[in-house]
């Protein structure tokens, strides 16, 4: 097993007694570069237990050490993200620059995380009553464990751990099979950095992983982003066995573009909020609202954009890279034959996308579909992949209706010069996170990440003061010093005087 990617616990690389693997690919080639092992009971057991094991003494740390070994871990993390680019590109096979961009988002949570003695603070209410004085702390949780998917490999897991081990607890990842690598890169580099045996471990796996995270009763809190099915799952299994849980799932993002919009604006955001990262990000356009008479004009400005992005190798100088893994590959290919059977017009066909040099990678172009209409597979799932669909309103009412009656609410943008208009629209439209003239809307570290109805399971967003409050508990206290000038007993029922 020389070549198995394993797990990360105690500080050190950990084989486990798993013999179960699954292949790790290099989407741009086809060629399986390794295998990922996955985790049994026995070895997830050993992981959350070295979690366990490491927690009394870093959460009794002093705040001012932590933040020293986090300053220490961001100043590696910007020396060297070019590293962890490579890895993220070979395996997950979104181009360099893309994959930088990853990275330097989630080092936003790190720095972030750097102010946690000011993000912790209680307060202090001096006599309340009568010698008696109030205060209020924060406390971490314990052992805590994150869900990451495919899409981000890096920025996913450090929306949670950066906030997360800065607060005191310790941290098992659970990275997705598919790019398992940046992970343990992440967890040397912690090593690095200072952070002490079992603060950071990694557990590689699938299901069997999964389901010990979410029920072992060591566990105390549990963060996961994927698909909505998977979310609902891990909302309601962890939520069974009495954990917090923070569940992020899936979207379906809407861009309305009204008639006073810009459309070289527009058009250029539709493009790069579509097909970036092969349309594989939970806050991609999938849905353009064209308002009113834009549509004809819009359509050919965002199609003469998509045929003139290079599709290729992430490492090369190319636009967009492949999907992920082949069956990935042929799934989102059949959302646009479903698509194009149920009456949607094919405008850019990314299924006759030719890669030079490449015929083995799992390949497909941007793809843009007109008169898409609800009801239609390409418009009600999410597909997560480089399709972008034009749904024709005539108004900016139906625009705001169609948005708000889909299951999703995770992040949309509306397009206009007209100031009351947007204004309208953040107020009215159901979703959490809204862009005006901003096609991908993801908030700074410092605000929270997430989204309403179908798009979140629990009540709290990754990330932000949201963050900080999920990954520890208020404790509220209460206290009288005798004063050494007064004696005797008063049996009476307290009083606030």
């Amino acid at each position: 097993m020389s070549d198995t990617i394993g797990h990360w616990s105690d500080g050190k690389t950990f084989a486990g007694s798993s013999t179960s693997t699954a292949p790790v690919s290099n989407p741009a080639t086809g060629v399986t570069t390794g295998q990922v092992a996955l985790a049994n009971g026995q070895d997830a057991q050993a992981v959350i237990d070295a979690a366990a094991a490491a927690l009394p003494a870093w959460r009794d740390l002093s705040l001012t050490r932590r933040t020293a070994i986090l300053f220490r871990f961001r100043e590696l993390l910007n020396e060297r993200k070019a590293e962890l680019a490579q890895i993220i590109t070979r395996e997950h096979g979104k181009v360099l620059s893309d994959a930088l961009g990853e990275i330097s988002r989630g080092q936003e949570v790190v720095e972030f995380a750097c102010g946690i003695p000011h993000l912790v603070k209680g307060g202090y209410t001096e006599n309340a009553s009568t010698g008696v004085d109030a205060f209020s702390i924060r406390q971490p949780l314990g052992v805590v464990g994150i869900i990451s998917p495919f899409n981000f490999p890096a920025m996913v897991p450090m929306w949670f751990f950066p906030i997360a081990i800065a607060a005191g607890n310790t941290v098992v990842l659970k990275p997705s099979e598919k790019d398992p690598s940046a992970s343990l890169w992440l967890a040397e580099l912690w090593s690095e950095a200072g952070l002490p045996p079992g603060v950071f471990n990694v557990l590689q796996g699938d299901k069997t992983a999964v389901d010990a995270l979410l029920e072992s009763p060591i566990v105390r809190a549990v963060s996961f982003v994927g698909s909505t099915p998977i979310a609902r799952y891990v909302y309601s299994r962890a939520a069974e066995h009495g954990k917090r849980v923070q569940a992020l799932g899936g979207a379906k993002n809407h861009a309305v573009v009204l008639p006073d919009a810009d459309l070289e604006l527009a058009a250029d955001a539709m493009v790069n909020a579509g097909f970036g990262s092969a349309g594989q990000r939970c806050m991609s356009i999938s849905v353009v609202v064209a308002v009113g008479s834009v549509a004809d004009d819009l359509v050919a400005k965002i199609a003469q954009r998509a045929q003139s992005l290079e599709v290729g190798d992430g490492t090369k100088d190319a636009d967009m890279g492949p999907l992920v893994t082949r069956q990935h590959r042929d799934r989102v290919a059949s959302y646009i034959d479903a698509g194009e059977a149920a009456g949607a017009k094919v405008v850019v066909d990314g299924r006759l996308v030719a890669v030079q040099d490449r015929t083995d990678g799992f390949w497909l172009g941007p793809t843009l579909l007109d008169h898409v209409r609800p009801g239609m597979s390409v418009y009600d799932d999410e597909i997560f992949g480089p399709v972008l669909s034009v749904v024709r309103v005539d108004t900016y009412e139906q625009a705001l209706a169609l948005i708000n009656a889909n299951p999703y609410g995770n992040g949309t943008a509306i397009f206009t010069s007209d100031g009351g208009a947007a204004r309208r629209f953040q107020t009215e439209v159901e979703v959490g996170m809204v862009g005006i003239n901003v096609p991908i809307p993801v908030p700074m570290a410092y605000y929270s990440f997430g989204g309403w109805k179908n798009s979140l399971f629990g009540d709290t967003h990754a990330h932000g003061m949201e963050g900080v409050h999920f990954f520890t508990r208020g404790k509220a206290v209460t206290a009288r010093w005798a004063d050494p000038s007064r004696r005797g007993l008063d049996l009476g029922f307290p009083s606030n005087h």
